[in-house]
């Protein structure tokens, strides 16, 4: 009895019925010491080597659309299982811990015991193929490229509300803080001095940081972003914010150490010098991290070429972007304990000096901020949800705290605003500007006595 076409089961071959997917490219079988790959099918309960009349290819990779491509490993020993049901369908298994709810962020159609949950992809939307990963050695796996379920907002949920809908909103307002505060200092012409410019530099970077921490958090648009590149704007920036911090401590510190603090290099000159350290440091860790992360990272169960096409940065390459951070931390906890010991040595100081001690009390507040916000960061990667949610709150409260810290909490910078924004007959009173008062701002005598043009 001869079979109709129509009865023979439809497994969609990411290549060809000849080819083989290594490195996630398509070769010849002849080209590689792996057999050539034959679909074995599994019923709905699990048990395996399911006969079927017969099976037809349909080649090429699933057109996704908006949705993501997404690379799943079926290997001994890994979390994902792959299998193919007599239907043709694609059924994808995760294994969990008892404790993880995964219901409400991931598209779970079923779950078995052992905490196994499983989503099924239609034709169309996967692809299968043969591919060799590197594990502790090398090994032949099922390969698959699925196009990620969409999932549906899931508003009774609790955790999806804090991280998709209160976590952006709270980057939202952290980008608002941070541009408000660069702006300020960067306009205000008695505010451009050595720290000012400082400070601007630091929230700008806290901006692009912000940034692109918003686009990791919708990770179903992945086709319209590229997740690496995000992860990498946003540890580079997080990097040369605590450079640029670290540029302050010590400029606060040795200009306390200084027996003359009249010196003959301008602001303008200083920042060139610091913008060196800075920016170079942070492109050098960069460059460091990078080629970590492609060329030495064995977290990838993929081969070294397949590790250039990761979708995030791998923990390696965390490592080469958040020791640097570790290591100003330490530096500007000597800066800090040092620079507060001289200032308590001294008896009398002058309107320099005064004015110095201001921004070492804003340098030592930035720093605890920062730092206290960057610490909430590395234990969020416990994947613990109540330490995500200390730190999505630690990073709804970093932005308002610099911003009173630079802006609110001093009242200079308070007089500044309003001399410059408001007028007379402002309806509002407390915001109108107070009596002329004498002598000048102290940006206007920093810019005179270190005879910088701006």
């Amino acid at each position: 009895m001869e079979l109709i076409e129509s009865d023979a089961v439809r497994v969609q071959k990411c290549c060809e019925s000849f080819e083989l997917m290594i490195d996630r490219r398509c070769l010849h079988q002849n080209d590689t010491d792996i057999e050539p790959w034959t679909p074995m099918f599994t019923s709905e309960t699990g048990h395996d080597n399911v006969q079927v009349p017969a099976f037809k290819f349909v080649i090429g990779i699933p057109e996704c659309g908006s949705r993501q491509q997404w690379p799943i490993y079926h290997y001994p020993g890994s979390q994902d299982r792959l299998s193919l049901l007599p239907s043709g369908r694609l059924r994808h298994y995760i294994s969990h811990h008892e404790n993880d709810d995964v219901s409400g962020t991931l598209p779970v159609q079923g779950k078995e015991e052992h905490h196994r949950y499983y989503y099924e992809y239609d034709l169309g939307t996967y692809c299968l193929d043969k591919t060799r990963v590197v594990q502790d050695k090398k090994m032949e796996a099922q390969y698959a490229v699925v196009c990620a379920p969409e999932v549906s907002p899931n508003w009774n949920n609790t955790d999806y509300l804090i991280r998709r809908l209160v976590d952006p909103v709270l980057h939202g307002v952290a980008i608002t803080c941070f541009t408000t505060v660069s702006i300020i200092y960067f306009v205000l012409p008695q505010l451009r001095d050595l720290v000012g410019n400082i400070i601007s530099t630091v929230t700008t970077c806290l901006v692009a940081c912000q940034a692109a921490d918003l686009v990791g958090i919708f990770v179903e648009y992945r086709n319209h972003v590229s997740f690496l590149i995000a992860d990498t704007v946003k540890y580079v920036s997080l990097l040369a914010a605590f450079f640029w911090l670290n540029s302050m401590g010590y400029y606060i510190w040795r200009t306390f150490r200084s027996r003359n603090v009249f010196l003959r290099v301008t602001d303008g000159r200083k920042y060139c010098y610091y913008s060196l350290y800075a920016w170079g440091s942070t492109l050098t860790m960069t460059l460091v991290a990078l080629f970590a992360h492609f060329f030495l990272d064995t977290g990838n169960p993929m081969s070294q070429p397949s590790s250039i096409t990761q979708d995030n940065v791998g923990w390696l390459g965390i490592a080469m972007f958040f020791t640097p951070v570790g290591f100003t931390i330490l530096v500007n906890i000597f800066f800090y304990l040092t620079t507060g010991q001289i200032i308590n040595r001294m008896s009398t100081y002058g309107r320099i000096h005064h004015k110095m001690k201001y921004n070492f009390d804003m340098f030592v507040k930035l720093f605890l901020v920062m730092s206290l916000s960057w610490l909430f960061l590395l234990l969020s990667w416990l994947k613990f949800d109540a330490l995500v949610y200390c730190h999505i709150g630690a990073n709804a409260l970093q932005a308002p705290l610099i911003l009173y810290i630079c802006v609110l909490g001093q009242k200079r910078v308070r007089i500044l605003l309003r001399k410059t924004c408001c007028y007379e007959g402002c309806p509002c009173t407390c915001c109108r500007p107070g009596p002329p008062q004498e002598g000048m701002d102290w940006g206007e005598e920093m810019m005179t006595m270190n005879t910088a043009h701006y």
